[in-house]
């Protein structure tokens, strides 16, 4: 009996499935951008491209892609029905699909998506930006209540990106296809501030469409940091784009965007600032505090693991897209000799577990020559206290920065996550990673994902490092806040070690508030329990973190848009350490 109804379900479904594919195929004519089921998938093909459509042509989308993660849970849910629950709980294959193997927020036992989902859409497509009639990206936060606008209403590079890959899963490439094109166009512009030019490879921090309702006519105003605060340009927002053009060509098998003079172009630009020789003897990135994510004074000074990691990924993303005419195979190789160099030096230097801080615990210093152990004459006695009892037996991490005579302990989240998709980090040191992570729950995940870095700096500390920021006071903003955007990449880095059980629960915690609190974008306090004193609501990065996320963890196979497997020819050089065997 029960087999015959199993295979009564099943026969159900895949005629349901076959009428929606039907219907799919047919539609026609102009697509509205309103609000939209999360299920529902008509394009932004249909509507003109104006400018855009001179740099190529648009691609022809796959049908079977543009299935919503939804929908595919549902087609697949007979084949799931006869495997039963207590094998999903204790399967997984990375990279596959994943069956009926959703959160637990999301009712496995019903056929009804969370219904965040629902309205996390609606509010990620009202903060879509036009640019005479097409969709260019999100502003930065939807927060009518906030009397503050500052730059929020402006598309940012970085905080685009969980929105891109939203879309980009469920089948919508075009608004990512435009966004790519766009910034591309603003590259080219000439470059200022206070009569100093900067590199012509500069990518904008960000953008801002004015439209004249009068004239009926639209304008882009471009931030390459002159007007941020502490005036500093964005290093990432160049390492961002190459990223997400790989994640674009990727879902959408569509080569031509990559392969076009301007993105050729455009990447070789962005390659010349980071790859130009000078005096410095290390493969990492000189940087300046205020020039990623952590956008004000941190003490991030110098070689920050968040732009090493970015850094490193986007040289990993742009080594296959890079046409091998004359000037391409040129930056091929020195791309190829860059990324061992840098993969020695993140792995040898930047990593901690218990072995190596006991090592740096006992070092000499004032070494000489090439013998020397300590090679950065660093001061035992400059190890903060709290990373002694931090550090488990069984674990490790990238710290946060290495320069002469100083070593950032900090556990920074964005850095960390991205050495685990880009391969930066060995398979050993991703699985320490997460080992890490599920030691030090409380500390790093509290009640609301993602601790942007730990410990806070405090007192005297604070007023050095911030310079007295009172937007950066104790477990605040980018000082140890909680911010809910990292928890598309916390996701993917759980699938790609073989973990969703810790991805379930991290979703689960931000079901729990992220819509009744409307989306904030940090939360304060040592385990994230307040809301932050001047997070913006509607923060439409928190808002895509969460789609992203979700749909990450429904269909697995969306993270080869932003997973890089590692690379055999880069050998891991250091030995194997106690937070790996244990």
């Amino acid at each position: 009996m029960y087999v015959l109804l199993f295979l009564h379900i099943e026969i159900s479904l895949c005629h349901t499935e076959y009428f929606w594919f039907e219907e799919l195929i047919s539609m026609d004519g102009p697509k509205e951008y309103g609000l939209r089921n999360v299920s529902s998938h008509c394009s932004i093909s249909e509507m003109d491209d104006n400018d855009l459509s001179k740099l190529l042509d648009k691609p022809r989308l796959n049908i079977e892609r543009q299935r919503s993660f939804d929908e595919r849970s549902l087609s697949e849910l007979s084949i799931g029905l006869t495997r039963g629950l207590e094998y999903l709980e204790s399967t997984y294959s990375p990279g596959g699909r994943s069956g009926l193997d959703t959160p637990a927020s999301s009712a496995r036992n019903s056929f009804e998506p969370h219904p965040m989902v629902a309205e996390a859409w609606e509010a990620l497509r009202r903060s879509l930006v036009f640019f005479r009639g097409q969709p260019v990206g999100t502003i930065a936060a939807y927060d009518h209540a906030s009397e503050e606008v500052l730059n929020y209403d402006q598309v940012f590079v970085r905080d685009f990106v969980p929105s891109a890959l939203a879309f980009l899963m469920n089948g919508e490439p075009d608004i990512v296809k435009n966004f790519l094109l766009k910034t591309l166009q603003l590259q080219g512009w000439e470059k200022k501030v206070d009569r100093f030019k900067l590199g012509e490879g500069a990518m904008p921090a960000s953008f801002k469409v004015l439209h004249d309702p009068v004239r009926k006519t639209d304008t882009i105003i471009a931030d390459f940091g002159e007007s941020a605060i502490g005036r500093v340009a964005p290093v990432d927002s160049g390492f961002w784009w190459i990223i997400l053009l790989r994640a674009y060509t990727k879902s959408t098998g569509d080569l031509t965007l990559a392969e076009t003079p301007e993105c050729q172009k455009g990447m070789r630009l962005i390659l010349t600032l980071c790859l130009s020789e000078g005096f410095d003897t290390f493969p990492t990135l000189l940087c300046a505090d205020g020039c990623s994510m952590i956008d004000r004074r941190m003490g991030i000074y110098g070689y920050p693991i968040e732009i090493q990691a970015l850094f490193f990924m986007a040289l990993r993303s742009a080594l296959p897209m890079l046409k091998l005419d004359a000037e391409g195979k040129e930056f091929v190789e020195r791309i190829v000799k860059r990324l061992h160099a840098l993969s020695f030096h993140m792995r040898s230097y930047f990593w901690l577990d218990f072995q190596q801080l006991n090592d740096i615990y006992r070092y000499k210093t004032e070494e000489y020559s090439h013998t020397a152990v300590n090679k950065f004459n660093v001061i035992p006695d400059s190890i903060p206290e709290w990373v002694f009892d931090f550090m488990p037996i069984r674990g490790g991490y990238f710290i946060g920065n290495v320069s002469p005579a100083r070593m950032d302990f900090r556990w920074f989240a964005l850095g960390n996550c991205v050495a685990i998709l880009s391969s930066l980090a060995t398979p050993e040191q991703s699985a320490a990673i997460m080992d890490l992570i599920e030691e030090r729950w409380e500390e790093l995940v509290g009640e609301m994902p993602l601790k942007i870095c730990y410990p806070a700096i405090e007192s005297h500390e604070w007023r050095i490092v911030t310079g007295c920021d009172p937007k950066n006071t104790r477990w605040s903003y980018h000082n140890g806040g909680s911010w809910p955007v990292l928890l598309w990449l916390l996701t993917a880095a759980c699938i790609k070690t073989g973990r969703p059980q810790i991805a379930r629960r991290i979703i689960d915690l931000a079901e729990s508030r992220l819509l009744k609190d409307s989306w904030p974008e940090y939360y304060d306090g040592k385990l994230g329990r307040y809301i932050g004193k001047q997070a913006r609501k509607y923060q439409t990065w928190s808002i895509a973190g969460y789609l992203v996320a979700k749909m990450l963890l429904e269909d697995p196979s969306h993270l080869g848009m932003i997973s890089l497997e590692e690379d055999k020819q880069m050998k891991p050089v250091i030995k194997r350490s106690s937070s790996w065997t244990c």
